[in-house]
């Protein structure tokens, strides 16, 4: 097994790099009318159904999971997953007014946004730091009990599209589908506990003032 020891700087490059991604993977959903993964779908679906922004939503859903986080994960991810909540609520909002796509074809549209979205999720998780609601319930399952927290993903992905079946055209479905199924792969296959086990510079620092047995 193979422990990190991520540098300050290196936790903060991935913070800003990771939610930018999934900031960017997400406003391409949203101007194609596809639905993403984990909260981030749900406050699309939210939008999708009431008009409302996803920006304000998305930021209001994940309050809640924020307890579990202190209690299972410690003050220092549960502080770093509201930062990355704050920076892709604000982002996604920012975002769709510094670009705009005069066309973009739904399925390069569900190709690169889950690309994206995963890409973004899987640098966050190296790190440490959730996005909130089912990223923090799915990396607190796959410490506790050894479940990747990708397939714990896919799992409530599942009902998202389900409810959105009443929602969104079948074709954009199909396509959300395919989106889910790719952001999640890249999660599950290469955020392996057994093969990668990631801790910040301040857990390295309190780790090695402990004493050591003799």
């Amino acid at each position: 097994m193979i422990r990190i020891h991520h540098r300050l700087y290196e936790d903060v490059f991935a913070l800003a790099l990771g939610t930018l991604l999934v900031s960017f993977g997400t406003m391409i959903y949203s101007q194609s009318l596809l639905l993403v993964g984990s909260m981030a779908g749900l406050a699309l679906l939210l939008q999708y159904v009431t008009g409302a922004g996803f920006w304000l939503l998305f930021f209001v859903l994940n309050l809640p999971f924020y307890v579990l986080a202190w209690k299972r994960m410690g003050w220092r991810f549960t502080v770093r997953t509201f930062i990355a909540v704050c920076l892709v609520s604000a982002l996604t909002r920012l975002t769709s007014q510094w670009v705009a796509f005069a066309n973009i074809h739904p399925l390069y549209a569900a190709l690169i946004g889950g690309g994206l979205i995963g890409t973004g999720l899987l640098i966050l998780f190296r790190h440490r730091i959730g996005l909130g609601g089912i990223n923090i319930l799915g990396l607190f399952l796959q410490e506790r009990f050894g479940i990747r927290a990708g397939y714990v993903q896919l799992a409530w992905d599942g009902l998202i599209l389900l409810g959105a079946f009443f929602v969104l055209p079948l074709d954009n479905l199909a396509l959300s589908v395919l989106g889910a199924v790719i952001a999640n792969m890249i999660i599950a296959l290469n955020h392996r506990p057994d093969r990668y086990v990631a801790r910040s510079a301040d857990q390295a620092q309190l780790s090695s003032d402990r004493p050591q047995a003799a």
